[in-house]
């Protein structure tokens, strides 16, 4: 079986940020090296702790943001008085922009935002742009979202997968009033995503783990086959009795068994033509379906009428997931219609190697037919890897991973 790194995320008891930070620092992850990427931020006014604690005789990490205006005022999820003011979604992305914190954590946590701009405007009929954050634009929930993305980041590369979230039931008391939950800004962002409420009455699932889920969550659903490396628990400000507030997180390496030769199976090639995109939008859905379990997806530039260019998306998936995908396709595309055929398909057997080089180990992707062997290429995130690690070309890391795989063929025959 070939192997690549996972990230599995259980929020059984609901999730925030101080939670997933809570449970990624719990699993090994250096406080001082968070407390360094948030001082990157330029953000003043604040101090962050993490400690032990026990939340139904669970052991697990709290992590927690401290008002600098007062001894003991400590900050735990978004759901806060308004206590720092309101601030734009405008004023959060620009400060962030101007940090020294790394791209990526740059463009996860603008992208966390942006989801809650859209969100909490869509509620209150306002432009994204000029929406103002209350509780969600207090420094805890800053740190909160940044600081999970600069934890997380140290993970990289990974693919992030969640169980099905605790949302909680009952009211909740927010600047507009009472509301049940979850709120209404946690209920727009958990749109397509699968939930579920418990016995315990309490906001189990805040907006910022709301976004920091949507953000950064690959898939949903059953723990995949893997192998445990390690696990972290993070708490909630809650101690409910009887139930653990906690998030658990798993790191570990999905396993990928090798994929015999296929006899005739149907696919259905999904087929739309879109000419009024942002195509930046195209990449951003292509991730998602390819995370949602799309055998294929890509886009071939078309002419369509008033001359207008044009893409031709194409999804290829399992019959199964036909109404999933085409959802996906509505819900993150401007298409208002899709094709579909049934088509026929055959595929080789595919089996993983592992050879090593110079570098690094590099895992080779091997297709045979009847025996014989028909190619052979190395896993491009190994390579991407090891050429980031030693500061050497990519080009030179995948002619290394090649001659190491001839090499071993030839000593094998």
């Amino acid at each position: 079986m070939a192997t690549r790194r996972i990230v599995y995320l259980e929020p059984f008891s609901g999730i925030s940020g101080d939670m997933l930070i809570g449970a990624l620092l719990d699993l090994g992850i250096g406080f001082d090296s968070l407390r360094e990427g948030l001082s990157r931020l330029r953000l003043t006014g604040y101090r962050v702790s993490v400690q032990k604690c026990v939340r139904a005789g669970v052991h697990a990490s709290k992590f927690d943001v401290h008002d600098d205006a007062g001894p003991g005022a400590a900050h735990s999820g978004p759901s806060l008085p308004d206590s720092h003011g309101c601030r734009r979604f405008t004023d959060i992305r620009q400060m962030i922009e101007a940090s020294t914190l790394s791209e990526w954590v740059k463009a996860k946590s603008i992208e966390a935002f942006r989801k809650l701009a859209v969100a909490e405007g869509k509620i209150h009929n306002q432009s994204p742009e000029e929406v103002h954050f209350h509780e969600v634009g207090a420094i805890d929930s800053i740190v909160d979202i940044v600081g999970s993305m600069i934890v997380a980041e140290q993970l990289l590369p990974a693919r992030f997968v969640s169980s099905a979230v605790n949302v909680g039931q009952g009211t909740l008391e927010c600047r507009h009033g009472t509301y049940p939950v979850p709120g209404p800004a946690t209920q727009e962002l958990l749109m397509g995503i699968p939930t579920f409420a418990n016995e315990v009455r309490a906001e189990l699932t805040t907006p910022t783990g709301a976004t920091l889920l949507t953000t950064l969550v690959n898939s949903y659903g059953a723990r995949p086959l893997m192998r445990i490396q390690s696990t972290g628990y993070g708490a909630g400000t809650l101690d409910t009795p009887g139930n653990a507030n906690v998030l658990r997180v798993t790191l570990g390496e999905e396993l990928m068994p090798e994929l015999a030769a296929s006899a005739e199976e149907q696919v259905v090639v999904i087929e739309a033509t879109i000419d009024d995109m942002n195509p930046q939008i195209y990449g951003y859905f292509q991730e998602r379906a390819l995370a949602s379990g799309a055998l294929d997806v890509y886009a071939t530039p078309v002419q369509m009428k008033k001359n207008r260019p044009a893409l031709a998306l194409t999804v290829v998936c399992a019959p199964a997931q036909l109404e999933s995908l085409a959802r996906l396709i509505f819900a993150e595309t401007t298409t208002i219609g899709i094709r579909y055929t049934i088509a026929q398909r055959k595929t080789l057997e595919r089996r993983f190697r592992q050879v090593d080089t110079d570098y690094g180990p590099v895992r080779i992707k091997v297709s045979f037919l009847n025996g014989e062997r028909m190619n052979f290429v190395p896993e491009y995130e190994d390579c991407r890897k090891l050429a980031t690690e030693k500061g050497v070309a990519l080009k030179e890391v995948i002619a290394a991973a090649t001659r190491a795989y001839l090499q071993a063929e030839r000593q094998s025959t």
